[in-house]
């Protein structure tokens, strides 16, 4: 890792805060919430200055991993009508999602730019097979695929773009899986079709071993690709977190920041294509994680709120804070975990 690694994390890493805690920061204003500190980073205040108008403190911290949004009566009891347990419980719950959404929205923004300004735009019918160092027959066409068919399910998964059929058969395709295709006109059910195997770190993938074929650039297939592009990456977040609960991921497939901080650094090496798509992966996997209903997470206190909706009245603070702190040592502990895992992997 060196230098310049280090500095695009930081700059990567501290836009994406930036945007989550600005989304908590604007609906709660919005909602007429005293917000007490809005702050980029955690550990000692590099910057520090107070909003005439607001009195809201704004810092630049020392440690670029973090941030946070400090409103009145957050934590602990406040006599400030504005604070934040005295507003109705809608404002709460999107003053509480909504840093979640917007790291998403800038995540399909991203995407959407990304889109834009590609080479291609991938389709999903076939133009042609890879040919094998063998002369045989590519799999899948040995097992019923042809040149022209439009790929419409792979396992039961609709498909819409080229991203979407590559990932859907990476994951399905390590044993023989049905493809659902149009040819000629006509649906056609193949129940059985075979594609190569490759393999990382121990784990199996299917691989495609046929071309497909481009789609013009009209505005209708931009924000197609856009959509379902992003549809995917939302997909892939949720799929790997299910993989690694069910154990086809290993704990060494979770990166903390240091190990993101190297990935980061080698996609800016490669491009600033690379750079983005990964900063869309971050901003989206940012968003997803932290409305997940865990103590401490944004998705926890979504989960109070909604217990106090079934209920009719707030859980107790003091229980609820508790329960709080409990998850974040929890999670500090799993992050220092992963840190030193992903520094002895640079070794």
């Amino acid at each position: 890792m060196n230098i310049f690694s280090i500095i695009i994390a930081i700059l990567v890493f501290g836009l994406l805060i930036f945007i989550h805690e600005m989304g908590h920061f604007l609906v709660a204003r919005a909602c007429g919430v005293t917000v007490l500190e809005f702050a980029i980073g955690m550990g000692p205040k590099l910057i520090s200055w107070v909003g005439k108008k607001s009195g809201t403190r704004y810092s630049l911290r020392l440690l670029p991993f973090g941030g946070f949004t400090s409103m009145a009566g957050e934590d602990d009891d406040s006599d400030d009508p504005n604070a934040l347990p005295n507003k109705p419980l809608w404002q709460r719950f999107l003053i509480t999602a909504a840093g979640s959404l917007s790291n998403l929205t800038i995540g399909i923004i991203l995407m959407t730019a990304l889109v834009i300004f590609s080479g291609s735009l991938g389709s999903t019918v076939v133009y042609g097979f890879v040919e094998r160092e063998d002369g045989e027959m590519a799999v899948s066409e040995a097992s019923g695929l042809r040149a022209g068919d439009r790929l419409v399910s792979v396992d039961g998964e609709r498909v819409h773009t080229a991203n979407e059929l590559a990932y859907e058969v990476m994951r399905r395709g390590i044993k023989p899986i049905p493809l659902t295709v149009e040819r000629d006109g006509e649906t056609i059910e193949l129940e059985s079709v075979s594609f190569p195997l490759t393999s990382d770190e121990g784990i199996a993938f299917g691989a495609l071993d046929f071309y497909v074929y481009s789609e013009p650039r009209t505005f209708g297939n931009v924000v197609k690709q856009a959509f379902f592009r992003s549809e995917l990456t939302v997909e892939m977040i949720w799929e790997s977190l299910f993989d690694l609960v069910t154990g086809r991921y290993g704990v060494e497939a979770v990166s903390g920041p240091v190990g993101v901080t190297e990935i980061l650094g080698e996609a800016a090496s490669s491009g600033i294509s690379d750079l983005v798509y990964i900063a869309v992966v971050l901003s989206m996997n940012l968003g997803i994680m932290n409305l997940l209903p865990i103590p401490a997470l944004d998705g926890g206190r979504l989960l109070f709120m909604i217990i106090e909706l079934i209920r009719g009245k707030r859980v107790n603070q003091n229980v609820e804070a508790m329960v709080h702190f409990v998850g974040i040592m929890i999670l500090l502990g799993i992050m220092v975990l992963v840190t030193f895992k992903d520094i002895a992997n640079l070794f």
